[in-house]
């Protein structure tokens, strides 16, 4: 099937969880009017990727100021499910669109770098939650496990996402290729000059098609209260985007833009997956299962087991 996806770069509302969702029901819209069938909105776009934050941090010691920004970053998370959920849901009926999108999962008191599914029919189909943090991320965020990797079946493809630097794993990789993904989601927040051809190798390499979307920033898009190193002038660029849409043999389709907020689409054929797949199927006829094996994990961990006593 022949269809056009879409790749949204821009900026949420920082910390405003309901600004937030009325900029992305805007994008969503715009999407939706180029034609759209399918989009990818960041890494954490509801609603805030903190670039910049130490969280009062050090190697054995931590500030009462650092805490308090950790509470205001838990405020603007979301429970999944929750209100804010609906309203996403809500959001792909309107616009009879699949949309994926970033968001700030909250969980009890830890919070979650996740990426949300929901159908053009309003129906909320998965979550992935991040299973490796990178850098400091993992002060701020909980680590995700193995039974939220899903890969969805669509008349477009077989989705799935992997989030940010999640994709120099090359197992985690491994694994989507064996579970089929044909339209691979790279929501993130990388926009290094490495990023594209980290992309194309991963397009050529699961013979699929890769969306990536990052945000553009300013440091507007932040409150006047939010201290970093990056200081106060409105118009430093806190993010550059560089998002791109990359066809299965490593052809770049869109992007990358790194000029401001912007909507990216292509058009891409189904049928071009299997045309790619005629020389490598990296998890097929070009593996060697007799000399390399994968084995994934899908049990969820949960910290607390409870269990009710049958009559």
């Amino acid at each position: 099937m022949i269809g056009r996806v879409a790749v949204v770069q821009a900026a949420p509302v920082a910390f405003d969880i309901d600004r937030t969702l009325q900029k992305a029901a805007d994008l969503a819209s715009d999407a939706r009017s180029r034609g759209a069938r399918l989009a990818l909105f960041p890494e954490a776009f509801v609603s805030a990727y903190p670039r910049g934050l130490g969280f009062g941090a050090t190697v054995g010691s931590r500030t009462a100021e650092g805490r308090e920004q950790f509470r205001m970053y838990w405020e603007s998370a979301i429970d999944v499910p929750g209100p804010h959920v609906d309203t996403l849901a809500a959001l792909a009926r309107d616009t009879e669109m699949y949309l994926i999108i970033g968001v700030v999962e909250r969980a009890g008191g830890t919070l979650y770098c996740t990426v949300l599914f929901f159908g053009p029919d309003g129906r909320y189909l998965a979550k992935h939650r991040k299973l490796m943090p990178t850098g400091s991320e993992r002060l701020i965020w909980g680590f995700g496990d193995g039974s939220t990797m899903p890969v969805i079946e669509t008349p477009l493809g077989r989705m799935g996402a992997v989030i940010c630097w999640e994709n120099y794993m090359p197992l985690m990789r491994a694994a989507m290729y064996g579970k089929g993904v044909e339209i691979y989601c790279a929501p993130t927040a990388d926009a290094r000059d490495t990023w594209l051809p980290t992309m194309q190798h991963i397009a050529l390499e699961g013979r699929c098609f890769v969306l990536s979307a990052n945000q553009f920033a300013r440091r507007r898009d932040y409150p006047a209260e939010y201290t970093t190193e990056f200081g106060n002038d409105p118009d430093t660029v806190l993010s550059r985007g560089g998002s791109c849409i990359v066809g299965p043999l490593g052809h770049v389709l869109a992007g990358p833009d790194f000029s401001g907020e912007t909507i990216l689409t292509a058009d891409i054929d189904s049928a071009d997956v299997a045309r790619a797949r005629l020389d490598f199927d990296v998890v097929g006829h070009y593996a060697r299962p007799d000399v390399f094996h994968l084995s994934v994990d899908e049990t969820p961990r949960a910290a607390v087991d409870f269990k009710t006593p049958t009559d």
